[in-house]
């Protein structure tokens, strides 16, 4: 039952929430957002299970894929929205599925999340396969909609996780993996858009970020495959190219140009001494990893 939920239960920290100061508002709402990464670390080992899939994926050819409702949806299709500029990486590669479509990333789809057929559709229309990972996002873990698309997921092939915010989640029983990080009851009562929300985006942000990493998407702790696509991030990419071989602005930005505007290739026309031809096939032959096409 919903009310039996962790998430749908009374804080006893905030009974006379509708009293307090702003000031008390605000350090109640911290405190209680502090406990979140705690109860993630504890899901670690599972969650690196599920990146070493989503990397197999990647190398296969095929995607990660999240699917959701409300919140949970839009968290998804934003952690895939921010994969194409910082990673450098097709649309394609990461999708964000909500129950309702597009239109429910701003207003309410009365019905959609209640629907397992209406996942099955959208997964479909994706022509889903067995090379891609499917993760299921759901705070009270028990969404109908993340249900039937982890089901239709198991059918096709592919592997399959489910993100709750409750231990025993009913989608953990429908996914390879179950990631449950119980959070606990929130601040405003049932509004899984705070604690349980920042739960998910913490996730979401290593399994895509941890994921990258595992397909050669980034040197040291540079995103060397950011699309500089505004000045910010053109300043930025050649702000990397200096800092990951030593070389002065001016240098930076006449190798960036020769590079057309990939940093990655820049840096290794540098650090090999080599053409951009040279580097560009050196990173081909590397599977994009910078390390290796040294």
């Amino acid at each position: 039952m919903l009310d039996q939920l962790a998430t749908e239960r009374r804080n006893e920290q905030t009974m006379q929430l509708d009293e307090m100061t702003v000031e008390d508002v605000l350090r109640v709402m911290n405190a209680e957002d502090q406990t979140v990464a705690t109860v993630i670390r504890e899901q670690i080992p599972i969650i690196a299970e599920v990146v070493k899939h989503v990397i197999a994926s990647f190398k296969n050819g095929g995607r990660l894929i999240y699917i959701g409702a409300g919140t949970s949806g839009r968290l998804g299709i934003l952690d895939a929205a921010e994969c194409v500029p910082t990673f450098g990486v097709s649309p394609d590669m990461v999708v964000g599925l909500i129950a309702g479509g597009e239109r429910a990333l701003i207003k309410a789809v009365e019905g959609a999340e209640d629907s397992r057929t209406l996942a099955v559709d959208d997964l479909k229309g994706l022509q889903l396969e067995a090379r891609d990972t499917v993760i299921g996002i759901a705070a009270s873990g028990r969404t109908p909609y993340v249900i039937g698309g982890l089901d239709y997921a198991k059918e096709v092939g592919a592997v399959t996780a489910a993100i709750s915010c409750n231990t025993d989640a009913v989608i953990s029983g429908h996914a390879r993996y179950a990631i449950e990080v119980e959070t606990g009851p929130e601040v405003l009562t049932g509004s899984t858009r705070l604690k349980a929300g920042t739960a998910q985006k913490l996730v979401l942000n290593m399994i895509s970020t941890a994921a990258m990493i595992g397909v050669g998407k980034v040197y040291q702790n540079l995103m060397v495959d950011v699309q500089s696509t505004n000045e910010k991030l053109e300043i930025r990419a050649k702000r990397m190219i200096c800092e990951a071989t030593g070389v002065d602005a001016v240098t930076a930005e006449r190798v960036f140009s020769e590079a057309h505007g990939h940093v990655k290739t820049a840096i290794v026309m540098i650090l090999a001494n080599v053409s951009y031809t040279e580097a560009v096939e050196r990173l081909q032959q590397a599977n994009g990893f910078v390390r290796d096409a040294l």
